[in-house]
């Protein structure tokens, strides 16, 4: 076993049940496991391995960044996707990241992971949902273990193309018997629900506009087999999934979603529908739990979305 500590914190933010900061502290880490904290004076004074911040610095515990596109940072700065809506710019990038490969998903993770890191951030979500070409997810777990960073790799999904009504081409979407067997090949390879488990798998059909009803409960059940496996998906970013599904079949996205994952053991949400505060009280009772995750600077950017995020 190994040991690692740091001591001669200024100020370590426990983050525990009494919120307590400590001064002139120290932490001491077993095998990557912290084991104690506590006054520098009061924790052993030696270890395999000895950082001496010297009272300059306040430690904390890392942020945990709850939803993510990796792939994506290799299109950040396309020009026709600028000052666009969500629709206009999901159509406008879709041809683009039909020509993602392996090796694009590769360094893409690697430079999110490094990028999350050195923000403070040391446990990630992240949301893959095209496989065109040789992508798979396995390629973007390997590269964020070299990285080093705590991650839930979510198994995304679309398998409504322009052809049946949705948005994406058909070309970037899978059949829904490939995606769960699919699903179930990633978390008999890759999920750890062990409680210091550095990779674990969600699942994490995309959105009202790309995913049957069939396939949110399909895959609902499919993570309730598993201990520890977990749902994702993308609520209500903006006004345009609330018009789609209104227009499509008549129910608000909170609708159209509940009947697929009721009673489901944990689900991610990411955006909310603004204009329903009603709805906020009452999906608690459709899921056993269940979290919401805001990102005003992704919604931000999207121009004329009426973003949902902002409020």
């Amino acid at each position: 076993m190994t040991t690692l500590l740091v001591k001669n914190i200024h100020t370590l933010v426990t983050m525990n049940a009494a919120r307590e900061e400590l001064r002139d502290a120290a932490v001491l880490i077993r095998d990557h496991i912290i084991e104690r904290v506590g006054k520098t004076v009061d924790l052993p004074a030696s270890a395999d391995q000895v950082l001496d911040l010297k009272g300059r610095h306040v430690v904390l515990p890392g942020l945990v960044n709850t939803h993510h596109h990796f792939y994506q940072t290799l299109t950040r700065a396309i020009p026709a996707a600028q000052n666009a809506d969500l629709f206009g710019w999901l159509k406008t990038l879709y041809p683009i990241w039909s020509r993602l490969t392996a090796e694009g998903v590769r360094a893409s993770a690697q430079l999110c992971a490094a990028e999350l890191i050195l923000s403070g951030c040391t446990t990630a979500s992240d949301h893959l949902y095209i496989f065109p070409n040789d992508v798979t997810l396995d390629e973007e777990i390997r590269a964020v273990r070299d990285v080093g960073l705590r991650f839930h790799a979510s198994r995304g999904s679309m398998s409504v193309g322009e052809s049946l009504g949705g948005l994406p081409p058909d070309s970037l979407v899978e059949s829904e018997s490939d995606i769960l067997r699919d699903s179930r090949r990633v978390i008999e390879a890759f999920h750890d629900n062990s409680r210091h488990a550095m990779t674990r798998i969600t699942l994490a059909p995309c959105s009202p506009f790309s995913v049957s009803r069939d396939l949110m409960r399909d895959s609902a059940e499919l993570a309730r087999s598993y201990p520890g496996v977990r749902l994702h998906t993308h609520l209500c970013e903006t006004l345009d999934e609330e018009r789609y599904t209104l227009n499509r079949f008549s129910m608000r996205p909170v609708d159209w979603m509940v009947p697929s994952f009721r009673e489901t053991a944990a689900m991610l949400w990411r955006g909310w529908p603004l204009d329903a505060p009603n709805e906020y009280t009452t999906l608690p009772f459709h899921a056993a739990c269940g979290a919401v995750g805001f990102q005003p600077v992704a919604a931000a950017s999207l121009v004329g979305s009426n973003s949902t995020a902002m409020s």
